[in-house]
């Protein structure tokens, strides 16, 4: 997997982007946009290539050859898809040296035609995500000279799948509603912690993947906004020593949504009670709504060009934009995200017959994280506050 340097860039990348998220169902894939940037910055010169780099993490000098690892290790890696696409007009001279630190193969023609231009990148995109995302989210026109995109699919199924059912919330937004849930007991404790952070005790439901592929849960106060607890669940990933594990959390309720008591038992055996609720989250993100964000303020200014390094012909950024949908069930779960630049000139206590329970309830609005477990890589970070109802729920793919 990529370097610790790397992922710490891209991780930060995330949490800055998830800080500044609305309270809505979203989900983003941090890991879809920093490859982009770290080939434009490559190419960039002037406050736009420092701009780029502060985004990144890292220096420009070594964004492009970052770039290209990442890639080719998420794509080596199992339950993991990507794909890099280049279009440029036939009109736009490319500096061979920056083809050259991109991998074989990605390099395309755009015929200036907008519709059926639009239709093979559109293509491109869906066959890239089996489907998930059915078009490119950002729009070429006449000006168009140079299409960028990423492409990144997850697929991972659960080691323990979950039991479909009801749920009912007590309590919060979705008191009433008539739930989906998603129910399992195991042994293993240790599967939910609670982390101490600045903004409040934050729970977290830790879903064991195959192919090294988790997905976290995370429950937060009702007080905490979404970025408030996606932005403690990355630091919590980094600083495990902040996690209080499930086997050494005191009775009583020690964090969001969870009960821990001692009840009469047969073997002593230790119990955990998961339910949750499956959900679909889908967002198309404009990154140019948040230009510092990710280093493009100077980029776009089309009054000069900005990417020597990419073509002798000034080039500035006309758009940039992320799709971006994932699904959790009761099997699995799935993701996928498509990212596209457009350019343009310009221990557990025993007791006989008496054994520790903890029930861990997210039923109310939570966020999520996608990670690569041994690196902690964030693919996904998300935020699920329209879950699925028991009409709406296929439990088939």
């Amino acid at each position: 997997m990529a370097g610790h340097g790397t992922v710490k860039a891209i991780n930060g990348l995330a949490t800055r982007w998830a800080a500044a998220l609305p309270h809505d169902g979203t989900v983003l894939a941090a890991a879809g946009v920093w490859p982009l940037l770290g080939l434009l910055a490559d190419g960039a010169a002037g406050p736009a290539r420092q701009e780029l780099s502060d985004a990144l993490g890292i220096p420009a000098d070594g964004a492009a050859t970052a770039a290209r690892d990442l890639l080719s290790t998420l794509g080596a890696t199992r339950g993991l898809g990507t794909a890099l696409g280049l279009w440029t007009r036939g009109t736009l001279p490319v500096e061979p040296a920056w083809l050259d630190r991109l991998p074989a193969d990605v390099h395309g023609q755009l015929t200036g035609d907008p519709v059926s231009d639009q239709v093979h990148l559109d293509t491109w995109a869906a066959k890239c995500t089996q489907g998930q995302i059915d078009a490119m989210p950002v729009t070429v026109n006449d000006e168009t000279l140079l299409v960028l995109a990423s492409a990144l699919a997850l697929r991972t199924d659960w080691i323990r799948p979950f039991t479909p059912g009801g749920m009912e919330a007590e309590t919060g937004p979705w008191r009433g509603m008539n739930l989906a849930g998603l129910h399992r007991t195991t042994s293993l404790l240790n599967r939910v912690g609670v982390a101490n952070t600045a903004v409040g005790p934050l729970t977290e439901l830790q879903v064991i993947g195959t192919h090294g592929i988790d997905v976290h849960l995370y429950l937060g106060t009702p007080e905490a906004t979404t970025g408030q607890v996606l932005t403690a669940a990355v630091g919590a990933l980094h600083d495990r020593r902040a996690m209080v594990p499930g086997e050494h959390l005191p009775y009583g309720t020690p964090g969001p949504g969870l009960s821990v008591t001692r009840v009469p038992s047969v073997d002593g055996e230790p119990t955990l009670h998961v339910s949750t609720v499956p959900f679909t989250v889908k967002a198309h993100h404009d990154l140019l709504d948040h230009p510092d964000l990710f280093g493009l303020r100077t980029a776009t200014d089309t009054s000069q060009g900005h990417f020597p390094g990419i073509s002798a012909k000034p080039l500035a950024v006309q758009a940039a934009a992320q799709a971006m949908t994932a699904t959790f069930g009761a099997r699995g779960f799935r993701s996928a995200a498509v990212t596209a630049f457009a350019m343009v000139a310009g221990g557990i206590p025993r007791h006989p017959f008496r054994a520790r329970e903890i029930s861990a309830r997210f039923d109310r609005p939570f966020g999520f994280l996608a990670l690569h477990r041994t690196s902690r890589l964030v693919l996904n970070a998300g935020w699920v506050s329209d879950p699925d109802t028991f009409e709406e729920v296929s439990w088939d793919w």
